[in-house]
């Protein structure tokens, strides 16, 4: 790759640069035209096709490799999301600030085992419905995002997609383990104001709300439970080797869409219309990143980042309006060509401390961030919840996790 990041010209950067744009600008300026897989396809299509042709010729070993780590990417979301797509949670309980913060904290961790997709679509709809007789219950799914379809999945390569494609990399499965005092204290510090902010929520309620809420309440009912056999199956495929790791998810997942009960999928609404788009949309992000990952490894020291405080802040910054899985790579081969201490994948663990730390915990910061922030805004909208719309919850999110980006710059610099 050294030889290839030397020579690269730089213009062939351009198209990843362009698609990256394409995501983060195109829902808000074109966002009827955007909505279509179709058209994804072909702004994808424009624009790889000739980095694609290019890197034939020029780097085959890359476009290859890449190629390589695009199949084992989407195997584990597709199966992810598939699978749990098939398990349905029912219920209504009562919806007191205990039980919402309870929610919470499952979706937490469940986003380990699940990923942050599919523990998002596992609780969105129950935790909803548990508060659909209460009036003042915005604050739920966006706290919802913050915790579950971001945060909480911190602490092992399933958890969120950057993390996986660490993995795919190189780091060691158990390494993300390591991350669970940060995990404690992002999850703890949001837990402890959401039950705050709801209790106040919950006693402005009306009396005749919350009596109701009280005389509706419906035990919770899992459906579909062989799917959790085989959500165990994709877990532990993880740890075989290429391409049996791949073809093991792949059975698996059809043998949920062919053996397990179909009702669950339809009380979920499910479609495969999310990722698919992933799908589309990585494809042409894993080849056009190919000369800019190139790049960065050889010449990363160029940038002029030399602290981990730096990458933890850049790093989350893009992940803030592109999607925290490429910026990942992105700073992990920045990082990499820096040729600092080699304690893990090229790099000192605190460089890749900070990296993973910005990629999840700031993938928060807007809907566009990670995956499933904006599934969950949909879902929420759908049952008549108003969200704030896109700068509204851009501001509300960095200013609430603000106190967790600043106790992150102070223990890493404490570390380095």
């Amino acid at each position: 790759m050294d030889a290839f990041g030397q020579q690269v010209p730089l213009y062939a950067v351009l198209p990843f640069v362009a698609l990256l744009a394409a995501i983060a600008i195109l829902p808000l300026a074109a966002a009827h035209w955007w909505e279509s897989n179709r058209n994804k396809a072909l702004v994808v299509l424009a624009l790889s096709v000739p980095v694609a042709l290019y890197l034939s010729s020029a780097y085959p070993a890359g476009l290859w490799h890449s190629a390589h780590e695009y199949l084992s990417f989407i195997a584990l979301l597709g199966s992810l999301y598939t699978i749990a797509g098939g398990i349905h949670l029912s219920g209504d309980l009562r919806a007191s600030p205990r039980n919402n913060t309870l929610l919470l904290g499952l979706g937490a961790v469940l986003a380990n085992l699940v990923g942050t997709t599919g523990a998002s679509m596992l609780l969105i709809r129950v935790l909803l419905k548990t508060n659909s007789e209460r009036k003042r219950i915005a604050h739920t799914p966006f706290f919802f995002i913050l915790v579950v379809s971001n945060c909480g999945g911190l602490l092992t390569p399933l958890g969120d997609p950057p993390l996986f494609l660490g993995y795919l990399r190189g780091v060691p499965f158990t390494w993300t383990f390591g991350l669970w005092p940060y995990w404690l204290l992002a999850v703890g510090y949001l837990l402890a104001l959401y039950y705050l902010v709801d209790r106040r929520a919950y006693h402005a309620e009306g009396a005749a709300d919350l009596s109701r809420d009280a005389r509706e309440v419906e035990p919770v009912r899992v459906s579909g439970l062989l799917n959790v056999a085989f959500l165990a199956g994709v877990i532990g495929a993880i740890f075989l080797s290429t391409p049996l790791r791949e073809l093991a998810m792949a059975l698996l997942t059809l043998a949920s869409v062919w053996l397990a009960p179909a009702g669950p999928r339809r009380q979920n609404d499910f479609n495969f219309g999310p990722i698919v788009e992933v799908a589309v949309l990585f494809a042409g992000i894993f080849v056009t990143m190919v000369p800019a990952l190139a790049l960065l490894a050889a010449r990363g020291a160029e940038l002029g980042l030399d602290a981990p405080w730096q990458f933890f802040l850049v790093t989350g910054g893009l992940s803030s309006v592109l999607d925290n899985a490429p910026t990942y790579l992105t700073f992990l081969s920045a990082a990499q060509g820096m040729h600092l201490a080699d304690q893990i994948v090229g790099v000192p663990t605190v460089y890749l401390l900070a990296i993973s730390l910005g990629a999840v915990f700031m993938g928060a910061n807007t809907y566009i961030g990670n995956g499933p922030n904006f599934m969950v805004k949909a879902i929420a909208e759908e049952r008549g919840v108003k969200m704030p719309s896109f700068f509204a919850y851009a501001g509300k999110a960095i200013l609430t996790l603000s106190p967790v980006y600043l106790a992150v710059l102070w223990l890493l610099g404490r570390t380095s």
